[in-house]
């Protein structure tokens, strides 16, 4: 990296940035931890703190954009405009919203402009990204967590023939103008790839793209941190705290969402009534999570748990002696949820149901440590519980066999390398490209004046 790409900003376009608690604001506070420890200045554009009970947090209220100036740069935060998952019409407004006002600073923010990050969902961000990215003449990376539309279609969320046309169009669009696209897993570059290949008349915005269609969608999985989340004693303060001492803890710790079968998760609980010492915890915030506390009335042997804050994480995690990852038919193709890493890191084994040959049943099979499932099938979800559940010796082996598999897995400071390392690389490209390009405009305007 030259002086001049060290002083220039990587312009990060994100939904959550810390102290917001959503999943993908971890994440990407991380990656910005390891590329500001790399050198980097950043220029971090995302909402204003608002996941935990989607509104806007107290002392934030009442803003539509709030500027932090830094030592590595500075973050700008935005309305996000929240509104009920459920109400599709109103979420995509505020999609629209937030994106509108994310641009907006992009585009008038002070260069020079190293590259631009953008992660999707929303998938809108993409546009705010490719925009930003051209104004400043500089490389975009599109960061792809879960493909949409396509987990909106697998839940029946997104059903209109037209908005989805209009939704894959789209998709589509920011995949091939987007000098690279990021994803989690071979899965997820295989869905890209295919519609970056796929054939149609998708329009492309001036500058060409670089690079060759397998080469412009890469593998960056998400990491975990084995410093931070380790194996500990499960009888802790949160077990304490929430009545679970000297108990068989099977636990989903996520989003309580439409994405998760955990009305599977309750039919499992059932079988396990005649079983005192076993409980069953949901540890987590959704839209789905009302509905679920409402079919679980009378359950005693299942507990809910409101979603805790991140410096909590590793303690709820060691609170569990099984975890349960429980996605719907056809989402493992489209997304890869993180914390499944973050089980491994603490040592405890994992019962899956997904998509049979995805990226999770490969790694609890690479990691032999867990059982993987087909998808909403409920007799062979319960059949590994009970088998974890009543051997204590193959759970405790399991663990220590998934902590020693992440223990060589990407470190948060190895991806944020590869991110560095990829805007450079493509900086450098952008650089000769554009260097030709104003070659060739100030030939042509000799000639004018000679002609």
């Amino acid at each position: 990296m030259n002086r001049a790409e060290s002083e220039s900003e990587l312009v990060v376009l994100c939904p959550h940035f810390r102290p917001d608690v959503a999943p993908t604001g971890e994440v990407m506070s991380s990656i910005a931890d390891g590329l500001i420890a790399c050198g980097r200045r950043l220029h971090i554009i995302t909402a204003l703190p608002w996941y935990l009970s989607h509104r806007v947090e107290p002392g934030w209220e009442r803003r539509l954009m709030a500027t932090e100036e830094l030592d590595w740069g500075r973050i700008t935060r935005v309305h996000p405009f929240p509104t009920d998952k459920t109400n599709i019409p109103a979420r995509a407004l505020a999609f629209a919203g937030f994106t509108a006002l994310s641009t907006l600073v992009g585009l008038v923010t002070r260069g020079p402009v190293h590259g631009v990050l953008a992660m999707s969902p929303p998938i809108t961000l993409g546009v705010a990204g490719l925009a930003v990215a051209r104004r400043h003449r500089a490389p975009f990376v599109f960061n792809i967590q879960d493909v949409f539309p396509d987990v909106a279609i697998e839940l029946g969320v997104l059903r209109s023939p037209r908005l989805i046309s209009i939704a894959q169009g789209l998709e589509r669009f920011l995949y091939r103008n987007a000098d690279v696209v990021t994803v989690l897993s071979e899965d997820l570059a295989e869905n890209v790839r295919a519609k970056i290949d796929k054939p149609g008349l998708i329009a492309k915005a001036p500058r060409p793209r670089q690079g060759t269609d397998r080469g412009q969608v890469r593998v960056i999985p998400n990491f975990v941190d084995t410093d931070r989340i380790r194996p500990t004693d499960p009888d802790n303060a949160y077990r304490r705290e929430y009545g679970l001492v000297g108990k068989t803890v099977v636990m989903y710790a996520g989003n309580v969402g439409l994405s998760q079968s955990l009305d599977m998760v309750l039919d499992a609980a059932k079988t396990f009534v005649d079983q005192p010492d076993v409980v069953f915890v949901i540890n987590g915030g959704g839209s789905a999570r009302t509905g679920l506390m409402a079919q679980a009335k009378g359950m005693t042997n299942v507990r809910f748990v409101g979603l805790q804050p991140p410096e909590r994480v590793p303690e709820v995690l060691a609170a569990a002696d099984v975890h349960v990852v429980p996605l719907k038919r056809g989402l493992a193709r489209s997304s890869v949820p993180s914390k499944l890493y973050s089980i491994l890191a603490a040592g405890r084994p994992i019962v899956a149901s997904v998509d049979v040959g995805t990226e999770v049943a490969r790694v609890i099979a690479d990691s032999d440590a867990g059982l993987a499932v087909p998808s909403e099938d409920t007799d062979a979800f319960v059949e590994a519980l009970h088998v974890l559940v009543e051997q204590p010796s193959e759970r405790i082996r399991l663990g220590r066999n998934g902590r020693s598999f992440v223990e060589g897995w990407a470190s948060p400071a190895a991806v944020a390398e590869s991110y560095a390392t990829l805007f450079d690389e493509l900086s450098r490209k952008n650089h000769r490209v554009l260097s030709k390009r104003d070659s060739g405009r100030v030939t042509s305007k000799s000639h004018g004046q000679t002609g």
